[in-house]
């Protein structure tokens, strides 16, 4: 049987002029954690995570997570080292961003939260209007990018844009405006395309913030092999090269140098 560990969440605070407990603690309040501590434990791989379950305890008020002890553990390091270097840049991007919706709740709320496991007795980390729990803008520029995958969604009712499949990136939502789609009269949807976009990297990782991403150009893709359309390609390069004499012609491209 697999070994379980705990994560507490402590928040202190008041409800207008009563001290927070479970009975005045909003449900919005708690659906917002509930979905920001899964992004904390699984950034990238939320289909093969082990079970969490949750309870809510008195304490002003105590959110409590049971998981794996192997996640627990990974967990407790990260608290570390984020309350060491007082920085969330070295995180994944997930990560980071769920700890910044933290401390944007913090700030709305006027909030504290303590944040402990069962690995350590003490509260490893602390969020309050006090902290700066926030990643460094500079080190995250704007970059374009090409995705290809098949497209599965278009549309959306406040914001427009198209969802791609991909096997590098995953399912992706790119932004596209609603005129865009407007002017489309073909059918776009389970079709192979190309996508060049726009959206923001960090320049010390290479890490991609999808929810920035905004459409340039829609591209027309066939990832299929076409050997017919290969062998032309080669019969045209032939009548290009045959007055050529490749090993002379490596030698001057080598400038002499001998391998």
């Amino acid at each position: 049987m697999e070994k379980i560990g705990e994560i507490e969440f402590r928040v202190i605070g008041k409800s207008g002029n009563q001290e927070l407990k479970p009975d005045n603690y909003d449900i919005k309040q708690i659906s917002s954690l509930l979905h920001n501590v899964e992004d904390l434990l699984f950034p990238n791989n939320k289909k093969e995570r082990p079970l969490i379950t949750y309870d809510i305890q008195e304490g002003s008020v105590k959110h409590i997570f049971k998981t794996s002890i192997q996640t627990i553990i990974g967990f407790s390091a990260i608290l570390s080292q984020v309350n060491e270097n007082q920085s969330i840049d070295f995180l994944d991007l997930k990560t980071a961003r769920a700890i910044e919706n933290i401390q944007n709740l913090s700030l709305q709320k006027n909030y504290e939260f303590q944040i402990k496991t069962s690995i350590k007795k003490n509260y490893e980390l602390q969020i309050s209007p006090d902290t700066k729990y926030y990643r460094t803008e500079n080190i995250w520029v704007d970059a374009e990018f090409y995705f290809y995958g098949i497209l599965k969604d278009a549309g959306g009712k406040s914001k427009a844009n198209i969802h791609l499949d991909t096997e590098d990136y995953g399912y992706l939502t790119i932004e596209t405006g609603e005129e865009f789609l407007k002017e489309r009269e073909e059918n776009l949807l389970y079709k192979n395309f190309g996508v060049r976009a726009i959206g923001i990297q960090n320049i010390e990782t290479g890490e991609i913030d999808t929810k920035t991403l905004r459409l340039i150009e829609l591209i027309n893709y066939n990832p299929k092999f076409d050997a017919s359309y290969l062998k032309n390609l080669i019969s045209k390069a032939k009548k290009n090269w045959k007055d050529i004499d490749p090993d002379k012609w490596i030698n001057n491209m080598r400038g002499g140098y001998e391998a």
